[in-house]
């Protein structure tokens, strides 16, 4: 199991489950180039089109390419062709400075009735990935990081019939911004509906000018995407623009509580990257996280950790540099501060998957850690099993700089519930988003609401709703990729029944892929 963490520290994308071919990108004629710098312009209109495949293309792409069949008997066959536009526009970073992002738009083609006038559109929010060159459009490209989730996003809603406009966030791609504002409710909130404003008046000027926005917008995205889903849709719901539905999956939307539990030792696979993440973006953000680097974080990290991420070096190559420790979030040699109940909550944990996040050459200094153990006892958050309070509040009154940002980029943060219809999608043994601590969470913070039946609906892949569950082939599909990894890897030698080869494709691939199914049959109840 300690080799499952070193392998799975750098799996934080959906893995590409085909390879598709696309034409050769183009630009429609006449262009118009706006510099301005009000939020959502569009910087080029009508935006370069990146790629076209009609559906016959797509469909014997699928078939041929590795793990294409299994696709496309979850997404079913292609029912429209999908044109692919690059989108540039005007947007903020995480301290409020213009800057511009990028994204991609695509729109369904073809004379199906599900093809062409006007349809809905799905507004989703990608994975975490700690590299720079991360663009959505690159279709033609299927080494570009963003290949997984650009395939799923088109076999799953593009080519049935959805506008997809996914933005790939400020500080990616060209983007101006240079450094990615992770994790910050306003920032990304703010992103993703500038990339929907853009996107939606490039509409009627492309090449498929006939496929136009029915006015009903699914909010959606997975992992970060999830908890920047989540984000956007509390954001719409205050400036009173209307939301359809919206699925998050996977997110980390309780983040002092995710926050806390890390600083506890139950820290997630992928967490030497996570926290450099958080903290830059919060650092650059808001600029009093801590006076410097060094605060927080071990030499040499301190010395560049605010400027590492994303980069345009691979992650793997970053940690053979030395970059980042690949596990040792914290020294195996925990502080002792003479408060028994701190000492005993500081100490290396027993569980071989947690303990193996302490070592040497780690990345987290001793002081910082014990500082924020303290204030999680002095103001403890209500969702941590060992401070459990009913409808898990947030802590009354963080003081520690980190702990304060997470509580404020917090979903809990100022009592947001949903007004849309609602499902949260995920996995309970989910080794890198807990869904204990984000997504039941979410479902105890909004249980005293009494919100209106069916208004959240909280979906586990791994046990499901029980009598009436319209999500039994999501399921059950789940379940068998999952029973197919442990046969292949019984098959090839493993001696653990194939559980390690269950977590490493759990997050990355298992999870999204069916989530993204439940996701459409949950759309399709409001089109």
């Amino acid at each position: 199991m300690h080799t499952q963490k070193t392998l799975l520290w750098a799996a934080l994308t959906c893995a590409a489950v085909l390879a598709a071919g696309c034409s050769h990108g183009d630009k429609d004629s006449g262009a118009d180039t706006n510099t301005g710098s009000t939020r959502g312009a569009l910087i080029q209109n009508p935006p370069a089109r990146t790629g076209s495949l009609n559906a016959a293309d797509l469909n014997t792409q699928l078939n041929r390419a590795s793990g294409g069949p299994i696709l496309l008997a979850v997404a079913g066959a292609p029912a429209c062709g999908v044109d692919y536009h690059y989108i540039q526009y005007a947007t903020v970073g995480g301290a409020g400075e213009p800057t511009t992002a990028t994204g991609v738009l695509m729109v369904p083609t073809g004379s199906a009735a599900p093809c062409t006038g006007p349809r809905p559109i799905v507004l989703y929010g990608h994975s975490t990935s700690a590299a720079k060159t991360y663009n959505l459009a690159a279709v033609n490209d299927t080494s570009n990081p963003s290949y997984g989730e650009w395939v799923l996003l088109s076999a799953m809603f593009a080519a049935q019939g959805y506008i997809v406009v996914a933005p790939n966030y400020a500080g990616y791609d060209a983007s101006m911004l240079t450094y990615h504002p992770y994790l910050n409710a306003d920032q990304q909130s703010k992103d993703m509906i500038d990339a929907l404003t853009a996107a939606r008046s490039a509409l009627g000027h492309i090449f498929a000018a006939g496929t136009t926005d029915n006015g009903k917008l699914f909010v959606t995205g997975y992992s970060q995407g999830g908890y920047v889903a989540m984000a956007t849709q509390r954001a719409m719901q205050e400036l009173g623009q209307t939301v359809t539905a919206s699925v998050p999956m996977s997110g980390p939307y309780a983040l002092e509580a995710m926050g806390d539990a890390t600083i506890l030792g139950a820290v997630s696979f992928g967490a030497t990257l996570f926290i450099p993440m958080i903290t830059s973006s919060y650092q650059h953000s808001y600029g009093d996280l801590y006076s410097s680097a060094s605060d927080f974080y071990e030499d040499p990290y301190a010395a560049w950790v605010d400027s590492l991420l994303p980069s345009t070096t691979p992650l793997g190559t970053l940690a053979d540099q030395g970059k980042l420790p690949r596990l040792a979030l914290f020294s195996n040699t925990p502080p002792v501060t003479g408060n028994a109940t701190l000492d005993s909550l500081l100490a290396v944990p027993t569980d071989p998957i947690y303990a193996s996040a302490f070592g040497t050459g780690n990345l987290i200094k001793n002081s910082a850690r014990a500082a924020y153990a303290a204030d999680i006892l002095a103001s403890p958050d209500g969702a941590l099993p060992a401070f459990a309070q009913s409808g898990a509040p947030l802590a009354a009154n963080p003081t520690y700089p980190l702990r304060v940002k997470l509580n404020l980029n917090d979903m809990r943060k100022g009592g947001f519930a949903p007004q849309a219809p609602t499902l949260l999608c995920g996995g309970s043994e989910d080794p890198t988003v807990s869904f204990d601590l984000n997504t039941r969470t979410m479902a105890a913070f909004w249980a005293p609401l009494n919100l209106p039946a069916g208004r959240v609906t909280v979906l586990d892949l791994e046990t499901g709703l029980g009598a009436g569950d319209p999500y039994t082939s999501a399921e059950q599909g789940f379940e068998l990729a999952k029973a197919a990894l442990v046969v292949q890897a019984v098959a090839g030698g493993a001696t653990d029944g194939g559980a390690e080869a269950v977590a490493e494709a759990y997050h990355s691939g298992l999870v999204p892929t069916f989530c993204m199914q439940a996701a459409r049959g949950f759309f399709g109840q409001f089109q």
